[in-house]
């Protein structure tokens, strides 16, 4: 076997873990190295690869300690049976890595996965000794988001838990029935356990720094999953249904959704093409709706659309909270100056901080179409939903075309446009 280069295998095991979508580092506790004498901040700026939910641009170093792996997942390009290039790091390799791109200003933080190699306990201390190293050998301050397997002696993922600004685990699929079938060595039940105990940690860390400031800390940033979309035959109904167990039942900070992505040498059990990226986009509108506006699953449901195998799937040419309000427009318009928080959530077009800047304004005025233009920027979608001082939508609601109407229309990109 040939000897790589630290560069071969960067360039391996990057690629590698471009397919775990769960590496937001939204939700960590602002930690300076400047008092320690060390190097690394949670609150820095750098290169940015993507956006955190609370709107800042973070950097990682977002590699696999290794794509060798015992497990034979037919979804996963790094299963025992694929024949792509195989490399490993050790723990010492990754923490020079990461401290490198740091000083370069490259990166903000590591997100760490790995694939099983010899068991599941001894990839996960290979994983927490990285972290052990950069937290405790050379004061790093930055962000660590580590993959844990749920597998792994629960010790372990405590050790993880004070190293790590977040942890997660994938669930992998929405049924357990196609955990068994497409990922045999994992098991469902298993994972949503770990799941749980972490989240108990998580929560009893909470709970003691709150009456004391020394308490050790335990992944501040909560703890976060990844299901795949696309791989199985389960429809979006099913696929919510199951975010929104384990955001009750485990306390998840977030799901994360990702489109499969059809493999080389793949089984004869996955489909032979990706989903549309349009229906990932959609299941994270919702997943928000789920989340902030007060929405069930069945709510978001009921009335979508069923395909020739009576799955129910959402409506790709809306998001769903316009689908919803087309559904039920016996609930509508809404009088902007007398509804609740409630009910201004359901309205198209009108968001979170929307709402709150209404709630806040009418207290001092009743509000009018201007007013909430100035608020809410641009109201063309909601004005058939909504009733002002001086605007009401007349038979907008009643129009059948309201529907055509308000669907985005597709444009024509231009590659050399400004």
């Amino acid at each position: 076997m040939p000897v790589l280069t630290r560069a071969e295998k960067l360039e391996i095991l990057a690629d590698a873990a471009k397919y775990d979508a769960s590496c937001a580092s939204s939700g960590s506790v602002k930690r300076s190295s400047l008092a320690s004498g060390g190097i690394g901040s949670t609150t820095g700026m750098g290169i940015c690869h993507s956006y955190a939910p609370d709107g800042r641009c973070i950097s990682l170093l977002k590699i696999l300690m290794t794509n060798y792996c015992m497990f034979d997942c037919l979804y996963c390009i790094n299963r025992s049976s694929s024949n792509v290039r195989r490399a490993a790091f050790t723990a010492q390799e990754i923490v020079d890595l990461t401290l490198d791109f740091y000083k370069r200003n490259y990166i903000e933080g590591l997100f760490l996965s790995s694939g099983i190699i010899r068991s599941p306990d001894y990839t996960m201390e290979q994983i927490v000794e990285v972290a052990r190293l950069l937290r405790v050998e050379n004061k790093f301050g930055g962000y660590i988001h580590l993959k844990t397997i749920p597998e792994a002696d629960p010790d372990l993922l405590t050790r993880a838990g004070r190293y790590a600004d977040r942890l997660s685990i994938n669930i992998e699929l929405p049924s357990d029935d196609s955990i068994d079938r497409l990922a045999p060595e994992k098991s469902g039940p298993h994972i949503r356990k770990t799941m749980g105990t972490l989240g108990r940690r998580i929560s009893e860390a909470r709970a003691e720094r709150k009456t004391s400031r020394k308490a050790p800390l335990f992944s501040p940033g909560g703890h976060s999953t990844q299901m795949i979309i696309g791989a199985d035959n389960s429809d979006d109904g099913k696929i919510l249904g199951t975010s929104t167990s384990l955001y009750k039942g485990v306390g998840l900070k977030r799901v994360y959704y990702s489109a499969f992505s059809p493999i080389p040498d793949a089984s004869s059990q996955l489909p032979p093409a990706a989903p549309p990226l349009v229906r990932e986009h959609r299941l994270y509108q919702a997943d928000w709706l789920l989340r902030f506006y007060g929405f069930g699953v069945d709510e978001i449901m009921t009335g979508a659309k069923v395909d020739e195998a009576g799955r129910r799937h959402l409506d790709l040419a809306i998001d769903p909270k316009l689908a919803w309000a087309l559904r039920n427009r016996e609930h509508f318009p809404i009088d902007i100056n007398r509804a609740d928080k409630a009910m201004l959530l359901r309205v198209p077009g009108l968001g979170v901080r929307g709402v709150l800047a209404i709630l806040k304004a009418r207290r001092f005025a009743s509000l009018k179409l201007t007013d909430i233009e100035t608020l809410c920027r641009n109201v063309s979608k909601m004005l058939p939903f909504i009733v002002t001082r001086d605007w009401t939508p007349g038979s907008r609601l009643d129009d059948a075309n309201l529907y055509a109407r308000l669907a985005p229309q597709p444009t024509q990109l231009n590659l050399f446009g400004a």
